[in-house]
Formats: structure tokens, sequence, C-alpha cells
């Protein structure tokens, strides 16, 4: 066999080279990284692959720890220590390099065969591939590459539900431990009212009826008061499985209060909610980039239905007389072109069309659910600031006022005992629903912050993936 022209092995060579996508080293991370970095606490990372890196990670979360946690704290530590985190990333990886595979060129295909006759041997060889696998390489690098910038913008929207998630059971963790206190204080009231009934109506000051009134009283706080422990316990596990704890290291502290609540001047503002939601949400960029990838890819549906599996071979085969050992050769090429017979691509035209218009409506889909999170999120976050704030300013310093003023009338002897505990228990209640409010105020704020800068708060994880066709370019050989 001669030597193939020097043009023709360069183009094989060029073609080889253009055959062999790379992976990621990182695995994508570090565009999730680059996606989320500005809506995450300072100093928050991803987890790495490598074993050194994981070994630096659980050294940093041991330091955290040793410390109360706050908010931003319970977040990195999350981020760095999630198990689900972690296979998520590790299944984006995996998507990496499926994208690859799909971008390196098929492997020619190598046919011998070996035929003998009675005064003849004929030996051949024929070397093929498929054409159009390297004809469409530069439309399926883009669309791979599209389809890949959707798969790291689900993934950076899965750390933001992580975060977000996490944020909130810090929140209701710390709230449950205040108005356990609270709780706690009521309790001890209500049990000093039930003693002392008790003790006076073993010397007949007390009827039965009101001793009761007042051992009812107790047994409605102890049931409170378990309540508070059993939910405090639970809001604290929930905390430490999003954060990836166990053993002795969920043995964490807690501050023992919520954030102090912002002031008015300092509050996000309404106006531009819409449109922030509209410029920033990492949903919506996902689905605008599957709109395009659809709508690049429609305009193959057809031709790649009818000429999807267009191939090239090139043949050299040896006959060889056995009686005189003569020697023929002859060599040459084919084109295997399919046949439009049966179907002309108008299926598959129809597909396409169908599927961009559910793309196209997918998006708008989300724009309008957009709009409407950013309008109802702002509704609860500003609501619920006023609601804290009232609580804040002026229900709990009534409920000290109507308290100190039950002391001095009880020194005074104007008021009885029953009376000063009762309003020892009603403000610790109030503490207890002023603390609640305060928690709903800082859940409606990392609500509102997802829901204009991330993705939908109350969406399911990843998004839809894009349909394949059964013709495209990527499946021909």
């Amino acid at each position: 066999m001669r030597r193939p022209p020097l043009a023709l092995a360069a183009l094989a060579a060029a073609l080889v080279l253009a055959g062999c996508a790379s992976v990621a080293p990182d695995g994508l991370r570090g565009d999730v990284q680059s996606h989320v970095q500005p809506r995450l606490p300072d100093g928050a990372q991803l987890p790495a692959p490598d074993a050194q890196s994981r070994s630096d990670a659980q050294a940093q979360i041991t330091e955290w720890l040793r410390l109360p946690v706050d908010a931003d704290t319970a977040v990195r530590v999350a981020l760095l220590n999630s198990p689900a985190l972690q296979a998520r990333l590790a299944n984006l990886a995996a998507q990496d390099a499926q994208r690859a595979q799909a971008l390196t060129l098929f492997n020619p295909t190598l046919t011998l065969g070996r035929f003998t006759s009675g005064h003849e041997r004929e030996i051949e060889r024929q070397l093929g591939f498929s054409l159009v696998n390297v004809i469409t390489l530069p439309w399926r690098t883009r669309w791979q590459g599209w389809q890949m910038e959707q798969a790291t913008l689900a993934a950076a929207q899965d750390v933001l539900r992580l975060a977000a998630d996490t944020r909130r059971a810090w929140l209701r963790a710390v709230a449950a431990r205040q108005v356990l206190a609270a709780r706690e204080r009521m309790h001890e009231a209500a049990e000093a009212g039930g003693e002392l009934a008790r003790r006076m109506a073993r010397v007949g000051n007390f009827s039965r009826l009101q001793q009761a009134r007042e051992i009812a009283i107790t047994q409605d706080a102890a049931a409170q008061l378990a309540r508070a422990r059993l939910n405090a316990a639970l809001e604290r596990e929930q905390l430490a499985r999003l954060m990836g704890l166990w053993g002795a290291q969920a043995d964490f502290t807690l501050p023992d209060a919520l954030p102090a609540l912002p002031a008015a001047d300092a509050l996000r503002s309404g106006d531009d909610a819409e449109a922030t939601a509209l410029r920033e949400r990492l949903d919506l960029r996902a689905l605008r980039r599957d709109l395009d990838t659809t709508a690049d890819r429609s305009g193959w549906a057809g031709v790649g239905s009818v000429f999807g599996h267009i191939g090239l071979s090139y043949s050299r085969n040896t006959a060889t007389e056995r009686a005189s050992g003569h020697r023929e050769t002859t060599r040459g090429w084919e084109v295997e072109l399919p046949l439009p017979l049966f179907d002309w691509g108008g299926a598959a035209t129809g597909r396409a069309r169908a599927e961009l218009q559910h793309s196209a409506a997918q998006l708008q889909d989300a724009a309008i659910r957009a709009r409407s999170e950013a309008r109802s999120h702002w509704l609860r976050y500003r609501t619920a600031w006023d609601l804290a704030h009232q609580q804040q300013a002026e229900a709990l310093p009534l409920v000290r006022f109507m308290q100190d003023e039950a002391v001095l009338r009880y020194n005074g002897m104007f008021i009885s005992v029953w009376e000063l505990l009762a309003e020892a228990r009603r403000a610790s209640q109030a503490v207890a629903a002023a603390t609640e409010a305060q928690r709903d105020f800082w859940l409606a704020q990392t609500d509102l912050q997802l829901a204009l800068t991330g993705t939908s708060p109350g969406a399911p994880t990843g998004l839809p993936s894009a349909p394949t066709t059964p013709n495209a370019p990527s499946e021909g050989h």
C-alpha cells in the first residue's frame, strides 16, 4: 500500500485533534463557584474532589465549630461538608465527561475479509468513518457547551437552595432556643402559682375550684414547655443534618439570640424587585440557554433525519492467483448515502418545532412566576418587618411596663400574688411571640434573596433536560 498523500495525513491528524474534547479538571466546580459567589457569605467555598482538600476542609470546619455558629458559618460548613452537595457536584462532573465523550469523533471502523475460490485468494481491507460526525463537529461543540452551561446553572441553583435551607434551619434553631427559654420562665411562674395554691388549699384559704384552675395553668405550661423542648431539639437536628455533622461535631453551640432587626432605612426596596429577578435569577438564565439550544438545533432536525448517516470509506483489496502467484490490487473509496424514499424529515421537523414552542412557553411561564414571586416575597418581607418591629418597639415595652407596675402594686399590697404571676406568664408569652415574629422576618428575608437572585424558593431541584432528537448528528455513525 502506498503512503497517503501528505495533505491527507495532515487532515486526518487535524480531525483526530479536533475530536479529542477535554474534561474539566475540577468537574466544573469553578464555573459553579463563579455563579454563586456573589450570592453567598464571604469565604464560602464549594468542596474539592481531592483527598487533601477534603482533609483541609475538615480541619477548617473543626475550627469554626469551636465558636458559636452564626448563620454565615453554618452556610460555609454546609457547603463544604454536605454529602448531598458533593453527590450533586460529582454528577455535574459526570455530565461534563459525557459532553467530552459526545464531542470525541467516532473511531473509524476497519473491516477485514479473506475469501478463497478454486484458483484465487482475495483479501479485502476497508477503513470507514462517519462523514456527518466530522462535518457537524462545530455545531455539536456549540450545542454541548450550551447544555453544559444549563447543567452548571442547575447545579448553582442547588447550591443556593442548600445555602438558603441551612440559613432557614439556623434561624429556626436559634429562635427555638429563645422560645424554649421563654417557656421555661412561664413554667416556673406557673409552678410557683400551683405550689402556692396547694399550700393555701391545705390550710383552707383556697377553694378546690381555685386550686384546680392553678393546677390547669401549670399543666398547660408544662405541655408547652415539652413541645418547646422537642421543637428546639428537632430544629437543631435539622440544622446538623444540613451541615453534614454527626457524632462529636454535632455538639456545636448556637448564639443565644437572633440578629437584631435592621433599621427601616436599611430595608430592601421593592421598586426594582421584578427587574432584579428577571436579570439575576439563575433558573431564567438556564431556560434562556435551553431556548437558544433548541432554536439552534431545530434547523438541523429535518436535514439530520434524512441525511444523518452519511458514511465515507476507503478500500484496498488484493486478489492472488494460486497457480501463478499473480497479484492484482484494487483501491477506491465509497460514500454511503441514505435514500429519502419513506422519511423526508417531516416528523422530525414537526417535533423540533413543538420542542421550540415548549422551550419558549417554559421560559415565559418561568418569567411570569419570577415576577410574581419577587412581588409576593417582597410583600411578605416588608410585612414581616412591620410585625416584628411592632413587637419589639411597642408590644414588649408595654408588657414590661405592665410587669413593672404589677410588681409595684404587689409591693404596695394593691394586687394579689396571682395577678403578679399572671403578669409574669404574660410577659414570657410576649417574649416568645416577639421572637417568632423576629424569626419570621429573617426567614422572609432569606426567601426574598433567593427569589430575586437565585431561583424559586419552592422549586424542585434541577431543570428538565433538553429533549434529544433521535437523528441528531451526535448520534450518527
